[in-house]
């Protein structure tokens, strides 16, 4: 990677406005220390593109131990990557030491480690501002902003590739992708936030090396499952993961069943989800993870229960235990859903279960559950994919829900004692009192003594 293209601050529109202070007090706190440092990446890119930046990212030639020093407020992290986090109460800025190549020679401070694949397992090997360039994963995330003299340092074309509005890895796209598979989510996750397309060089590998994804933690697919999933664009996000192979990695009981039915209810009713999921999220409402994962996990789910009863001689009610506690645990290896989410995901599938039965005080009861909502929303889903029952069930809560205990109530004893036009006309039924038995000794010995007495 040759010289960068400067651009002056008189040549671009980025203003020190458009940045966190606290960002920029941890860039002038680094230069008068003695040491170079930028800010890079997303919100040089977003600053750009007039979308307002939300994370501020740190680049600086300070080791971790260095910038420790500088800030009281630091603390380090990460082991396969170190970085320095920089805590302004709720406000993290975090800062990286410039990464080197990996055959660069080793010391104490310098430390890199790759599987039989290709991807990185430890990278705290540090170097200059122009590998570092190098090691960014887009084009256009290699944009250096300098409180030095407020210039912009482009590495790899981004100023290009904005305008063009293209997404273009840095180097051989199979050998990035091999370093770091997440960088194919990435890739879609940018394309859809950013309205822009995939350039065909970086989307030509995607599909071969999907499977790749499978030597990722899980916790960190989770984190980057929330990124593409809870962004306002995440329908869009789901075809390209299914485009480019990729959903089946992160879902594969779910891609099956998509598979084997690709225009039935178990894609429509995921992408219906995703379309509400984004409506809700564009209008600043809050969407749980409990939510999305219990609707993706929704058919798998009822698969396994079908499966389990025709095998299995136990109680419905067990059953569908058994197949969660399965579903979960299979998922669990792909995707590692932290508990507090699948116990959410847990109460949501028990209240659909619940929600046929509408006697007595079933129904207010169930409408304490602290997941009630997010149950009866699931609920009209589901009516509206698949219809049939669902719909008059769908429609009687609809009309239960937010009305006074009076009229609750009558809803309720005319679910649990429906009367056709001819039912008040008809005689009512008087119940023979049961006969007793006796207590001891035959019917015979009972009368004697009665009569005795």
């Amino acid at each position: 990677m040759g010289s960068p293209q400067v651009i002056e601050r008189s040549e671009h529109g980025v203003s020190r406005k458009s940045f966190s202070p606290n960002a920029l007090k941890v860039l002038y706190r680094l230069k008068d220390g003695g040491y170079d440092a930028y800010l890079v990446g997303g919100c040089i890119r977003d600053a750009l593109l007039g979308i307002e930046p939300k994370d501020f990212d740190v680049v600086t030639n300070a080791t971790p131990e260095q910038i420790k020093k500088q800030f009281r407020n630091c603390r380090l992290i990460g082991r396969r990557f170190r970085l320095a986090h920089i805590v302004f109460g709720r406000e993290i800025i975090e800062v990286a030491t410039m990464r080197g190549h990996h055959d660069a020679p080793e010391d104490k401070n310098q430390v890199s480690q790759s599987s039989e694949q290709g991807q990185l397992l430890r990278d705290n090997v540090y170097g200059s501002i122009e590998e570092d360039a190098e090691r960014r994963d887009f084009s256009i995330n290699a944009l250096y902003y300098s409180v030095k003299d407020f210039s912009i340092r482009d590495f790899a074309g981004g100023m290009e590739a904005i305008k063009n509005r293209s997404i273009e890895l840095i180097g051989d796209p199979e050998t990035r992708y091999r370093e770091d598979p997440v960088r194919m989510l990435r890739a879609i996750r940018f394309a859809t936030k950013l309205d822009m397309t995939i350039s065909p060089k970086t989307e030509a590998p995607i599909y071969e090396l999907s499977s790749l994804l499978g030597n990722i933690p899980s916790a960190r697919l989770f984190e980057e499952c929330l990124k593409l999933f809870l962004n306002g664009k995440a329908e869009q996000n789901f075809l390209l993961l299914r485009k480019y192979g990729l959903f089946k990695e992160l879902f594969p009981a779910l891609d099956a069943l998509i598979e084997a039915s690709p225009e039935g209810d178990e894609f429509k009713l995921t992408k219906q989800m995703f379309i509400n999921t984004d409506k809700r999220i564009n209008a600043d409402k809050k969407v749980t993870p409990a939510y999305v994962f219990a609707v993706l996990h929704w058919y798998p789910l009822q698969n396994r229960c079908a499966k389990l009863m025709a095998e299995q001689k136990q109680p419905e009610y067990e059953i569908f235990n058994l197949a969660i506690n399965q579903i979960l645990s299979e998922s669990s290896k792909h995707i590692a859903v932290p508990k507090r989410f699948t116990l959410g995901a847990r109460d949501i599938w028990h209240i659909q279960q619940r929600m046929p039965r509408r006697t007595g005080q079933r129904p207010f009861r169930l409408t304490q559950q602290p997941r009630f909502r997010a149950s009866y929303d699931f609920l009209l889903l589901r009516a509206n994919i698949s219809g049939g029952d669902l719909v008059e069930l769908a429609d009687w809560w609809t009309g239960y829900i937010d009305k006074d205990a009076q009229v609750q109530k009558q809803m309720v004893q005319d679910f649990s004692s429906p009367k056709s036009a001819n039912d008040s006309d008809k005689p009512k039924k008087r119940r023979r009192p049961r006969r007793r038995k006796p207590a001891n000794g035959n019917v015979q010995n009972n009368n004697e003594n009665k009569s005795v007495e």
